[in-house]
């Protein structure tokens, strides 16, 4: 289970995955070897260009997406979610047995792991590791994942190769809850844990020997603003399927470059091998390539949606003058709807993605094709029905086409957009022209991201905002703290005593009856009635859903990207480099 990245494109929420179908009583576990993919070449080193640098190497307190990305080639967790298949799938442990109220889960370990720097890996660091994660000093991202009702699991060790954890409830989600939580080497950070120093350790600057991991790599070489070395792990446990130790590669570079136009020419000359994501402009730019140096995938679109939101907060009049005649527009679901109409969704695809983005209506997207609900109607753009429904709430136009509401007053606000997101600024510059059509006076307010969620999440002092959320994986589970009325992200009203409308308060008791349900199809109703109740109210109007567009250059073996991140380097460990005379996109 992983988190989504904190980025200037998009806000934290955390996230798990689908597939849970009942609670299984056992798990078998797989063999250790590589059954996909080719065969490749040991040795040879490959660099992907990072956007910006990684803040920490520590991944009890990471939630950047470039520290993130190179975390997960040093670290292991102890059951692994397939980027491929979406399906769970053995790691550090081989076995699992879930309990028959869904309440137990024992795992049982890999035998033989040992760290990169050589030390021996049990059920002792997975007992640390939980304990980090779970310290409410340490803050860690990871740790809500860990809360059952404001309840922490509890973890024993059975014996040195056995683990059981213990919830208070059941889970929904079902074992995908440890994936991503990397096993921490006990013996490095208990002495710094102890004395306070955790949040210290294991800065990108650390000694290359003071960190160790249970992933394919280790780091070998930090250069402040230039890359980030990482060296084979001689320890790691995987073979391929003709008994090959894993990884192929001797090096993966991680090179820290100034700019999106950076990274695609990096590619175009050699200086980069992989580009994790493209922007659809420098996508079409590589497609026309007449020297083809660069291998291009299309996933489609991805488990991102970009949506509009106004603010619902309930606030102070005398706090936020200004602000409390606007929601009275922005609570009228009718005004709500009139807006979702007028957005030119299938435009603003074609004009800021050059048709590399889907409209959406909900928050499930088409990529995730298991818990998207198929049967919502996807309304046609039509200003006509977006008039009428102002006009039968009140709302009237003067003689300029300016749109008053029942106080004669004109319907004005802003929209708040991250101001280091090109794609993003096009998009609420084409719907302030939407807008506009209804008589709407719109302006975009472009603000740096962190003081933009600042107004979001802290002082609530905006109107209205376009951002948003990557889902790290498929499962709704993780969305509680998005949907639930109490959620910490609850985003267009935050810090709820109680739902504030019937709609949310179902979506309160539907979100609580999947997250226990042991049966997919269960998980599933309840969802789509979720979905239908967000389009039907529409908290958040959901606009797109970029696709995923990844490059690589020829000689990247094994390249298959796939829709849950890290998008290329889920495979980390199969990648090599292929022989230049047969480098060929595929």
């Amino acid at each position: 289970m992983s988190r989504y990245p904190l980025s200037a494109a998009s806000l934290p929420l955390v996230a798990a995955v689908m597939l849970v179908i009942g609670f299984p009583l056992q798990a078998v576990a797989q063999d250790d070897t590589l059954k996909t993919g080719v065969h490749g070449k040991t040795g040879g080193s490959l660099t992907v260009a990072l956007r910006t640098e990684p803040k920490t190497l520590n991944p009890v307190l990471s939630v950047d997406a470039a520290s993130r990305e190179v975390i997960g080639a040093i670290q292991a967790d102890l059951i692994h979610i397939n980027r491929e298949t979406q399906r769970t799938e053995p790691a550090l442990a081989t076995e699992w047995k879930i309990s028959p109220d869904g309440k137990r889960y024992t795992l049982r370990l890999r035998r033989g792991v040992k760290f990169s720097d050589g030390a021996p890996f049990d059920a002792d660091d997975v007992l640390f590791s939980f304990k980090l994660y779970l310290d409410e000093k340490l803050n860690s991202p990871q740790r809500d994942l860990l809360l059952f009702d404001d309840k922490p699991l509890t973890v024993t060790k059975l014996d040195p190769y056995t683990v059981r954890f213990d919830l208070p409830r059941p889970y929904g989600a079902g074992v995908r809850l440890f994936d991503g939580l990397a096993m921490m080497p006990r013996h490095l950070l208990e002495t710094p844990y102890h004395e306070g120093r955790l949040a210290q350790m294991w800065a990108v600057n650390s000694p290359a020997g003071a960190l160790a991991g249970l992933g394919p790599f280790h780091l070998k070489e930090y250069v402040p603003g230039q890359r980030l070395v990482l060296e084979r792990n001689p320890n790691y446990w995987k073979t391929d399927a003709q008994g090959v130790r894993l990884p192929y590669l001797s090096q993966l570079i991680f090179s820290v470059v100034t700019s999106e136009d950076a990274q695609v020419a990096g590619l175009q000359r050699g200086e980069a091998d992989i580009v994790e994501r493209l922007r659809a402009d420098d996508y079409s730019v590589l497609q026309r390539d007449a020297q083809k140096r660069v291998c291009l995938r299309d996933l489609g679109p991805g488990l991102e949606s970009i949506f509009l939101f106004f603010n619902l907060n309930h606030l102070d009049p005398a706090k936020q003058p200004d602000l409390a005649p606007k929601q009275e527009w922005f609570r009228e679901l009718r005004f709500r709807q009139a807006v979702s109409l007028a957005m030119d969704r299938k435009g603003m695809a074609r004009l800021v993605y050059g048709g590399l983005a889907t409209p959406i209506w909900t928050s499930a997207t088409p990529g995730n094709k298991l818990w998207l609900n198929a049967a919502l109607p996807h309304p046609e753009r039509s200003i006509e029905k977006g008039r009428a429904l102002l006009q039968s709430a009140g709302f009237r136009w003067d003689s300029q086409g300016q749109l008053l509401d029942a106080h004669s007053r004109p319907v004005a606000f802003t929209i708040l957009v991250s101001s280091s997101n090109a794609q993003r600024s096009r998009l609420a510059t084409l719907a302030v022209d939407d807008l506009k059509q209804l008589g709407m006076d719109v302006q975009v307010v472009p603000m740096e991201f962190r003081a933009l969620v600042d107004r979001v999440l802290n002082t609530k002092n905006y109107e209205a905002v376009l951002m948003n959320i990557v889902n790290g994986d498929a499962d709704p589970t993780p969305e509680m703290n998005l949907w639930l009325s109490s959620g910490e992200m609850h985003l267009w009203d935050l810090g709820e005593a109680q739902p504030a409308t019937p709609w949310e308060a179902e979506i309160d008791s539907l979100m609580r009856a999947q997250l226990i349900a042991t049966s997919f199809a269960a998980r599933k109703q309840a969802y789509d009635r979720v979905q239908e109740l967000v389009s039907q109210n529409l908290p958040l109007i959901f606009l797109l859903s970029p696709n995923i567009l990844v490059g690589a250059r020829p000689v990247v073996g094994n390249f298959r990207p796939a829709v849950l991140e890290p998008y290329a380097l889920w495979n980390a460990d199969q990648l090599f480099v292929r022989p230049a005379g047969s480098a060929t996109c595929q």
